[in-house]
């Protein structure tokens, strides 16, 4: 372990990205191309270590999913709170929700996407307030009779508005281009109002809703670009194809177009039972994998959302039998329709083996498909992304703080239930850029420069090269020597100098002032043998009270310990250290052979957010409501490919 200074971390992150007015000078925009001018340690000499720098310094946290009354779900279970009044809670102001309560974030976020659903988009604000237009339509306006009635026949008028969406049967009238149109005008223009470069970013995006037997492959489309441009083509809706394909087709018809740029982001698949990474063959076609599939997904899909309120997607136990932490706020019963989950259709799912099978692929096809960077996202559909245990509103306004909430029924899909305390309090995105603006951002995107929480802003860096020695955990700088020698978070390794041994990783984090001290940095390894067999190992490469805790015989280390008073929902940084930081070194390591490479930081155990409820409220729940959690980061990985 390593001491570590805010400012030092802060001030830490220098990357060799596109300096102002130089991005035609090679490759895509986001792309890092290193410039003659900047090539002397990525500054011009000066007596100060902070000026002339032409590259990221900051870590920018966001939202890349949230949904508002434009959304038709969210909607239809009571959310009131429009893209505006998102916005304004995001960049740090207190807003009232839905059902009357008054609340603030502990800390404004750097960005925001609105991600509300393309299918009906504002339809369901319209259907509500029964705009004459639509109800000429006799499903609409029965709709709007239903919900009008309150009560359990509002219920079910929403969930039969919800099931029509979901298998495309969506009466025409909510498809007509003039009435979309008008809709997207008004949410790209907010969009644009909100926009404050250097101060909150507001990205603009949408939800692609494909739940074709509710198999849930949402992807969240991403704009680079501001409303002049984002206006010009309506969003991609599933009324038009339930194909992933379909979408990276009417995406590069958008650029085609337009001349803007979008990227996909790709929803937790833990719902999409076995479909979300397939293999063998696309499960929308029928048709083979080919080259050219891998290819379409790398290029338009370069991120996952890992964790979110649905679960967390990073690794399953059944997978990863031998990961103690594998089994975090697991969410695997069933899609989103009647179908049951199967064991075999786990591996297709969760980000780790996705990465691992992405390797096979690309052995076989000539591109990885899944060589994705992580982000976290809350998915919220309260209009309200909050993330913090002791600060979460939850996934719809059904489910916002009461007494009662924990036992209140989510979502009921056929004989699958969710209840409210399995909700996750998670998460959020953190990106390293040179500036809080849209292109800055998304360009960063765009080359993977990001990293995923379950909600702690905790700050973390991940560097692999082939020269880090022990002394570089020293350096005031760390950035300095992580760029100088290496790649970032994201990236490919370059290829191995003469005489290197083994790839060498740097990699330090430092807690979220508001949340838990850290217990241990892991570096998890995914790696392809000669047979074309895939493997997995997670090390322990730097932990907390270094000097009294040792890993036994098997390997483990000991736990870090408990420090949470449940009755009052609360614990103390008595364990645990406020920043980690170390060099480390695969021992294991076979250059014949791809490979990738991610860090994965844990804090001590903290209250979980029905901890919070319990002692607020005064509710005592049954043992099988969790009641602890130990949060927790995922960093985009770095790959290794034989011959660089």
């Amino acid at each position: 372990m390593r001491s570590w200074t805010l400012t030092t971390i802060a001030l830490a992150c220098l990357t060799t990205v596109l300096p102002a007015g130089a991005q035609e000078s090679g490759g895509r925009v986001g792309e890092m191309v290193l410039t003659p001018e900047d090539s002397r340690l990525f500054r011009e000499p000066s007596y100060s270590p902070y000026s002339g720098r032409r590259f990221p310094t900051q870590v920018y946290w966001g939202d890349t999913h949230l949904h508002t009354s434009n959304s038709l779900d969210a909607r239809a279970f009571g959310v009131t709170l429009d893209p505006e009044q998102a916005y304004r809670f995001a960049r740090g102001e207190e807003v009232t929700s839905s059902h009357g309560m008054r609340l603030k974030l502990s800390r404004p976020l750097d960005w925001l996407v609105v991600t509300d659903h393309s299918d009906g988009m504002g339809a369901m604000n319209e259907i509500i307030e029964g705009n004459p237009t639509l109800l000429r339509d006799p499903t609409v306006k029965d709709w709007s009779e239903r919900i009008r009635q309150g009560g359990t026949t509002a219920l079910d008028a929403t969930m039969d508005v919800i099931t029509s969406f979901a298998g495309g049967d969506i009466p025409p009238v909510l498809l007509e281009e003039s009435f979309a149109q008008t809709i997207w005008d008004d949410y790209v223009s907010t969009a644009d109002r909100f926009n404050e470069p250097g101060r909150f970013t507001t990205i603009i995006g949408y939800e692609w809703t494909s739940t074709e037997g509710g198999n849930n492959l949402h992807r969240n489309v991403l704009y680079r670009d501001g409303a002049d441009v984002a206006r010009r083509v309506l969003p991609y809706t599933t009324s038009a194809s339930f194909n992933p394909e379909d979408l990276w087709a009417w995406m590069e018809a958008y650029e085609a177009s337009t001349g803007g740029r979008v990227l996909a982001l790709a929803h937790n698949g833990n719902m999409s039972n076995g479909i979300m990474f397939p293999v063998e063959t696309n499960p929308d076609s029928g048709a083979p994998l080919t080259g050219a599939y891998a290819e379409t997904r790398a290029r338009w899909e370069p991120l996952y959302e890992v964790t979110q309120i649905k679960g967390d997607g990073e690794a399953h136990p059944f997978l990863s039998p031998n990961d103690e932490f594998a089994d975090y706020e697991t969410w695997d019963k069933a899609n989103l329709g009647p179908v049951p989950k199967e064991d075999d259709m786990l591996q297709y799912e969760y980000a780790r083996e996705a990465l691992k099978n992405g390797l096979k692929l690309e052995a076989d096809l000539g591109t990885n498909p899944y060589k994705f960077g992580m982000v976290g996202s809350t998915d919220s559909h309260t209009a309200l992304a909050t993330a913090e245990e002791e600060n979460f509103f939850g996934k719809h306004s059904g489910v916002e703080p009461s007494a009662e909430r924990w036992k209140h029924i989510v979502g009921e899909f056929d004989t699958t239930k969710i209840v409210s305390w399995e909700m996750t309090s998670s998460g959020y995105a953190a990106v390293w850029a040179r500036e809080n603006t849209r292109e800055e951002i998304w360009d960063a995107m765009m080359r993977k420069e990001v990293y995923a929480t379950t909600g702690p802003r905790m700050i973390i860096r991940f560097f692999g090269g082939w020269d880090f020695e022990e002394d570089d955990a020293k350096t005031r700088l760390p950035g300095e020597i992580g760029y100088t020698k290496g790649v970032p978070m994201g990236g490919d390794m370059l290829p191995a100098p003469e005489g290197a041994e083994a790839p060498t990783f740097l990699v330090a984090a430092r807690k979220d002032p508001y949340s838990g001290n850290l217990d241990r940095i892991q570096i998890v390894k995914g790696w392809l043998d000669a047979d074309g067999n895939t493997h997995e190992q997670v090390h322990d490469v730097v932990w907390s009270d270094a000097d009294t805790r040792q890993a036994g015989p098997d390997g483990k280390l000991p736990p870090v310990g408990d420090t949470v008073d449940l009755e009052k929902a609360t614990w103390t940084n008595s364990i645990g250290d406020p920043e980690l930081f170390t060099v480390w070194q695969d021992p294991d390591f076979d250059p014949a052979i791809p490979a990738f490479y991610y860090a994965r930081v844990i804090e001590i155990p903290t209250p979980r957010w029905t901890a919070y409820d319990a002692s607020r409220y005064g509710v005592e729940m049954p043992a099988e409501v969790p009641m602890k959690t130990q949060e927790r980061g995922y960093t985009s990985p770095i790959w290794y490919t034989p011959g660089g």
